[in-house]
């Protein structure tokens, strides 16, 4: 038996004619760069999200460089960091000469720890950038509170929970990405809504943001030839926006069929005492771009998954303070052990929308036969 960790080839197969319409129109109108699908794809997002502006770039990683250079930061600011999150959060950061200055997550939720945030703001600090980690959110109403309070930026990097919601202790709901001054992400064929190449967006709800992102994306220009900012060169290309723009139709349903399968998980594994199934907040529904369990003898319980055909990932297993390329760059002010734990014990199980139960009932029996031996 091989099961991997996600199946594209099964959720192409179930909208396979919208898909290859969508992109045979690309190539019979000849607009590859900028054309019709792109701004039809940003309309439909930034509809669907109730944000102002969206404009697509060419990946997740260039979204966050965008935001951080549309909102004219300087070498040597300081812009705060969760530890466990992937590199390109805070190698971003690090390339526009930025100072990361790496945070430790919550033992409970993988999210950026709000008591770390504020132990770590110096007079140096310019902008947080809180990520929804795995496919739920950062407690984006206290870090907007602290933003608020001492005249910092939030960048949310939602590239792993697109579609999720939080919810504000006064009732309202907000679509994560449009909470904070800009939104990234990332349609890497991975996530959660994921195109067939690469391919990412940014969100704002700020018009004099928004038009210096377009320029920042576009060479620094404004009018053609003219360029009055130094930019950079990142474009969503017309055939995936076109099939981001018919994914996006089945996004919510995506959602469900992995929160069902979360459920399936949950069930089936609840009386094993080695695993920690993952902890939902109660301010955000849980989209589970990964379905992600803490565990005892996590290598060599992937090992063992690996004999029976079975795949899973470790995210990430270095915290960034111990990765190479931050330590001489990041600055850190508190403790990250939780960010240092979770390198060593958690691990990602299959999560995609075409899991059924029993592929599920084999991963969880597999699970349980190794803590039984």
């Amino acid at each position: 038996m091989n099961i991997p960790m996600l199946d594209l080839k099964g959720q192409y197969l179930k909208i396979k004619n919208e898909i290859d319409t969508s992109i045979q129109e690309v190539v019979d109108s000849c607009s590859f760069i900028n054309g019709p699908a792109v701004h039809s794809f940003e309309k439909s997002l930034a509809a669907y999200l109730d944000s102002r502006f969206v404009s697509g770039c060419a990946n997740g990683t260039d979204a966050l460089q965008i935001a951080m250079m549309a909102l004219e930061l300087k070498p040597g600011d300081e812009v705060i960091v969760p530890a466990f999150t992937f590199a390109a959060t805070a190698e971003v950061v690090g390339l526009l000469g930025l100072v990361p200055v790496l945070v430790d997550v919550d033992e409970q939720t993988f999210n950026i720890s709000v008591q770390d945030i504020e132990k770590s703001i110096s007079p140096k600090t310019k902008a947080i950038v809180p990520v929804h980690l795995f496919g739920q959110a950062a407690p984006m109403e206290q870090i907007m509170k602290i933003a608020k309070a001492h005249s910092l930026y939030v960048v949310e990097d939602n590239a792993q929970a697109l579609g999720a919601k939080y919810k504000f202790s006064d009732g309202t709901e907000k679509f994560l990405g449009t909470i904070g001054d800009i939104g990234c992400t990332s349609f890497f064929p991975t996530k959660n809504l994921g195109c067939y190449g690469d391919g990412g967006a940014i969100f704002t709800q700020n018009s004099k943001i928004a038009a210096r992102i377009k320029m920042v994306t576009d060479h620094g220009q404004k009018v053609k030839y003219h360029h009055d900012i130094i930019g950079c060169n990142s474009r969503l290309d017309s055939i995936q926006a076109a099939i981001l723009d018919v994914k996006l139709k089945y996004l919510d349903s995506y959602s469900a069929a992995r929160q069902k399968a979360a459920g399936v998980y949950r069930e089936l594994l609840r009386d094993v005492k080695e695993v920690r199934l993952p902890q939902e907040s109660d301010y955000s529904n849980h989209v589970y771009h990964q379905f992600t369990i803490c565990v005892q003898k996590r290598d060599q319980l992937r090992e063992f998954l690996a004999t029976k055909g079975i795949a899973s990932m470790t995210y990430y297993p270095l915290s960034l303070n111990k990765q190479k390329a931050f330590k001489e760059i990041s600055v850190t002010r508190v403790s990250l052990a939780n960010s240092e734990k979770f390198a060593n014990d958690v691990l990602s199980l299959p999560m995609h929308t075409e899991l059924d139960l029993d592929i599920q009932q084999v991963i969880c029996n597999a699970i349980k036969e190794f803590y039984n031996n």
